[in-house]
């Protein structure tokens, strides 16, 4: 890396999914709006083709007279290529296909078991897992060997569980964990303060809040907004409009599987007297399955969907005619801010700046310190030059560690089998797990249940499991 003036050139990026058809283009995005930095990025995907493709979308994109950014793109012949002498590695890939998912989704429902998302919490989550970490086992030993100072920065879920894979596999590893679902509700608290106050907050940013908890079941313990205290005023919200809930201008839960009227949050809020800090579709999975998935019905009545992984199917067709128009020239990228911190943390840890954002890294400093330090936690940091300081989140009520520990404990177990290839460990995180235990299934129909979605995903499993 160059400094000069205020600004840093020849950064070196190895980005790992870089085939990636949607969120390759919003990382070109934010690297096209910012002249600070610039440099290369090595695309790298098993699908060829896709990276080669994403390098000519990129290079596009930075020849247009509207874009501030100065990079170059190239697709990368390896894993090794990609990573050897990188400065910072991207990780955003899929694992497995839609149709591992499909079974991932519904094979469960056949207990009564419905999911909202299926990639994080929940028998999908776990099994998703399952076939998450070998591959994450191998991206930590590439990490190792061809670039250990590289600062590692993971958007695939599940992502606990890819961080634990990361640090276990490679304990020296500089990795963090970005998601942008706190940030939603940053901008939830930001409308509601504004239609209750009549006042105007200019950016979500300005929404200040501590986190803690783990990805997609974080919680606000503070939010405030120059110095006014943000929870009293979400509760006096909640008091009046409960039962509609709130919805960002221009979403509505009805015309997008991926919105919600943040119900399931004001619910939670008024239980446990804390800012539940994700999308309600996340959120729902890791509470008890007779509560918010009880049934489509119930799913409905707290105003958010089940997504189909056939809508999935039908939105990657789409993204795959939209990469080749990209490619050609005959559509363009919206130059817009995407709301995604990733470029404001890479240049934080280039020194141009200090950032304090939430992100995911083992809880090692006891961020939280009434929870374990192996697990995997969602809290504050302060990004500087070359480095991440975990901020203090203080405890978590005994309320909310009650919901978080099962998840923890899950972790460690997915995470064990995973690399013993022990059936039993998963039979017993599916009966450990809430939505699981809150529909009251048999330990013969769980166990029948984590057999079959095995089967489903074996051809993404190593030859150690026995089948």
């Amino acid at each position: 890396m160059i400094y000069s003036k205020n600004k840093v050139s020849d950064i070196q990026i190895a980005y790992i999914g870089g085939g990636s058809r949607g969120w390759a283009w919003t990382f070109m995005t934010d690297l096209a709006l910012d002249d600070q930095i610039s440099g290369t990025i090595r695309l790298y995907d098993i699908d060829r083709q896709a990276a080669e493709q994403n390098a000519v979308i990129g290079t596009r994109l930075m020849s247009r007279s509207d874009a501030k950014g100065n990079w170059k793109f190239k697709a990368a012949d390896s894993i090794q290529d990609a990573l050897t002498g990188c400065d910072f590695a991207v990780i955003s890939i899929l694992p497995g296909t839609f149709d591992e998912m499909a079974a991932d989704v519904h094979l469960p429902e056949r207990l009564g078991i419905y999911q909202s998302v299926g990639d994080t919490a929940g028998p999908g989550g776990m099994i998703r897992a399952l076939r998450t970490i070998p591959m994450f086992a191998e991206i930590a030993e590439a990490i190792k060997n061809y670039a250990p100072d590289c600062w590692v920065i993971n958007y695939t879920n599940p992502m606990s569980l890819c961080m634990k894979t990361l640090y276990h596999t490679f304990p020296q590893i500089k990795a963090f964990g970005c998601c942008h679902e706190v940030f939603g509700t940053q901008k939830v608290l930001k409308g509601i303060y504004e239609e209750e106050t009549g006042d105007t907050i200019k950016d979500w940013h300005d929404v200040h809040i501590n986190v803690i908890g783990i990805n997609h079941f974080t919680w606000f313990t503070e939010a405030n907004y120059k110095g006014i205290d943000l929870f009293p005023i979400y509760r006096t919200y909640i008091s009046k409009h409960f039962e509609e809930g709130y919805e960002l201008t221009g979403e509505n839960w009805m015309n997008s599987s991926f919105q919600c009227a943040h119900r399931v949050k004001m619910d939670l809020f008024r239980r446990f007297g804390l800012i539940a800090a994700a999308g309600d579709r996340h959120l729902a999975e890791f509470m008890p399955g007779n509560e918010y998935l009880r049934d489509p019905e119930t799913v409905a009545s707290w105003k958010f969907g089940l997504t189909s992984v056939d809508w999935r199917k039908e939105d990657l067709k789409k993204r795959l005619e939209r990469s080749c128009r990209l490619a050609a020239g005959e559509e363009e990228i919206t130059l817009e801010p995407t709301g995604e911190e990733g470029i404001l943390l890479i240049k934080a840890l280039c020194g141009l700046e200090r950032f304090v954002s939430n992100v995911n890294i083992p809880n090692t400093a006891l961020q939280i310190p009434n929870l374990p330090a192996d697990a995997l936690v969602e809290t504050n940091a302060l990004f500087d030059l070359n480095s991440i300081h975990p901020v203090a989140s203080g405890p978590v009520c005994e309320e909310v560690k009650a919901l978080l520990l099962p998840h923890i404990e899950n972790h460690q177990r997915i995470l064990k089998a995973a690399f013993t290839f022990d059936e039993e460990l998963v039979a017993e995180a599916f009966l450990n797990d809430p939505l699981v235990m809150g529909k009251r299934p048999s330990e013969k129909e769980v166990r029948e249940l984590v057999h079959d979605m095995l089967e489903q995903t074996k051809a993404y499993l190593p030859d150690g499991w026995k089948l």
